[in-house]
């Protein structure tokens, strides 16, 4: 996959060493990031349905996300995820589901939510990446931002600066995008991933607050 988001040499600086905690971190925002900007193919169901045998023991809503989004994908196929990938997010006309921030925050998409956006992505040294169809808005290139963020920051202003980005444009409307996911007709895997969003964005957000 092309990340949706390109970097200067700004954003490109030496980082402070980072912890098993912040490499967590990263691979959660890298693999949401891919399954939101195209269905995942076989391997990676294959992949998701193991890492869930370890990430997927316990109580509480994180291990049960991620035991519900392994059983998910093991009972299904690339080709039905492509499928459900295609009626919940390409659809003809408005799809059922909307990827963008804009569209949660105003109703509307390429709004002044996605001007403050880019203002704040220039500031980052970021930028979309040429060739790339999606606004800088999409789900899946915050995603991205957020996992270019934690590695690149580990260090105390480099959290000051994970907050600041994930409190101003994913925290005011990722709970009613998975909600919307949820109810989706065509929603089935997805519904799983979308758990999986809200319990590590939860997670994320309570961190955060703590700060």
């Amino acid at each position: 996959m092309n990340a949706p988001m390109s970097t200067d040499a700004r954003s490109l600086q030496p980082a402070p060493a980072w912890s098993d905690e912040d490499r967590a971190r990263a691979e959660h925002y890298a693999l949401l990031a891919r399954l939101y900007f195209a269905a995942p193919d076989a391997a990676l169901l294959e992949g998701l349905s193991r890492t869930a045998q370890v990430l997927g023991a316990g109580k509480g809503a994180f291990p049960e996300a991620w035991a519900a989004l392994g059983e998910a994908a093991a009972a299904t196929t690339a080709e039905a995820v492509a499928a459900e990938y295609s009626a919940l997010f390409q659809g003809v006309g408005r799809a059922e589901v909307m990827l963008n921030g804009s569209w949660y925050l105003t109703g509307f998409l390429q709004e002044e939510p996605l001007a403050e956006l880019r203002e704040d992505l220039i500031e980052l040294g970021l930028g979309r990446r040429e060739g790339v169809a999606e606004t800088e808005d999409h789900i899946a290139a915050l995603a991205e931002v957020m996992r270019h963020l934690v590695v690149t920051g580990p260090d105390d202003e480099g959290l000051m600066r994970q907050q600041a980005f994930f409190g101003r444009h994913l925290a005011p409307w990722y709970g009613a995008f998975v909600a919307e996911v949820a109810a989706a007709p065509s929603a089935s895997f997805y519904v799983r991933v979308g758990s999986l969003l809200q319990a590590f964005f939860d997670i994320e957000r309570q961190a955060f607050d703590m700060v």
